[in-house]
């Protein structure tokens, strides 16, 4: 039995080798590491490094909810709800990134607005206009799937960037269409800000919003003023325009009213207006869409149909900016939400 044993070592140790073989030639080429058992549904997808946040708390107006989406998502909702998608791809692309500044400088503010469930932004013209994938699908109909690649297209070739004067985020206003020329910020609200200085915009004269005109009865126009005019033809003197060549001042029935004060009063197009009396009619005519501060939309399409690029056009509006990431602002907030 003794000269049985190294003869039975021997051929045990032959065994374990033979064994082992086969597993240590494969497993330097096996990519698979020992995990535990994994549910058979597919895991959602992490936010990637470089996304800012997971998600935006979207209070929509109509329901009184709050819808919970994406950052890049939120800014593709919009994008298309506050630029026709048949834009120039650069035009979109420059209202990306005010998009994504906008609400980046909504959440990272000090001062939270006062808002239900939550809800970090809303989606009317009080924050930005927001429509959901099913509001667009409803909105497009079968052009829906067209319509989203563009805006889809434009807001993943600008992923993260924001707008930012000396490290700061901006207010990042916008309008329609102008009358020529953009306002300086003080000119339509209280506080000068460097970076939203008056600019020409003739691109705008191509806009079918340029030039509008609208009648009114004149007991009407005298109570929406609170003012009188009685039998005079001439109504209205102006004292002053603004750098961008809007009504800063005009006297009427004996009242100085600030441009703004009248096109909100009246609920016109424009600070840029005439008008005259045609019997008991007052006839007016805006020039331009809307505020007149920061990018033109229209004027924005039509630097892009000349082949500027989105970062030209920005560069236009907004004086003296940069384009940063936004994680390097949201890191704050990130932290505070979870």
């Amino acid at each position: 039995m003794k000269h049985w044993k190294p003869v039975l070592v021997t051929l045990s140790v032959i065994a374990v080798v033979v064994i082992l073989i086969p597993a240590l030639l494969v497993a330097p080429f096996s990519d698979k590491k020992e995990t535990a058992a994994q549910p058979a549904s597919t895991p959602k997808e992490k936010p990637k490094e470089d996304d800012p946040m997971a998600s935006i708390n979207v209070f929509r107006n109509k329901t009184n909810t709050v819808e919970t989406v994406n950052l890049e998502d939120y800014v593709v909702g919009v994008v298309a709800a506050e630029m026709p998608a048949s834009f120039e791809m650069e035009a979109l692309k420059a209202q990306a990134l005010t998009a994504r500044t906008f609400v980046t400088k909504t959440l990272t503010a000090q001062k939270k607005k006062d808002l239900p469930s939550n809800a970090d932004i809303t989606d009317t013209v009080n924050d930005q206009v927001y429509l959901s994938d099913e509001e667009l699908r409803a909105q497009w109909g079968n052009q829906y799937e067209e319509k989203r690649k563009r805006i889809e297209e434009a807001v993943q070739a600008t992923r993260g960037q924001i707008l930012t004067y000396k490290d700061e985020l901006i207010t990042p206003s916008f309008f329609s269409t102008s009358n020529g020329y953009t306002e300086n910020s003080e000119d339509y609200w209280q506080n000068p800000l460097p970076y939203l200085r008056s600019v020409e915009s003739p691109w705008d004269k191509d806009s079918p919003k340029y030039l509008q005109e609208t009648k009114m009865a004149l007991n009407e126009f005298e109570r929406m003023l609170g003012i009188q005019v009685g039998s005079k033809t001439d109504i209205g003197q102006i004292i002053s325009r603004t750098e961008g060549k809007r009504i800063a001042q005009i006297k009427i029935g004996g009242k100085t009213l600030t441009g703004k004060e009248v096109r909100e009063k009246l609920n016109l197009k424009s600070s840029d207006f005439t008008w005259y009396r045609k019997g008991n009619d007052i006839v007016i005519t805006t020039k331009g869409y809307g505020h007149g501060v920061g990018m033109s939309q229209y004027g924005a399409n039509g630097m892009a149909k000349e082949g500027k690029t989105y970062k030209d056009i920005l560069a236009h509006y907004y004086k003296d900016i940069s384009i940063k990431e936004a994680t390097a602002y949201l890191p704050t907030y990130t932290t505070a939400k979870k």
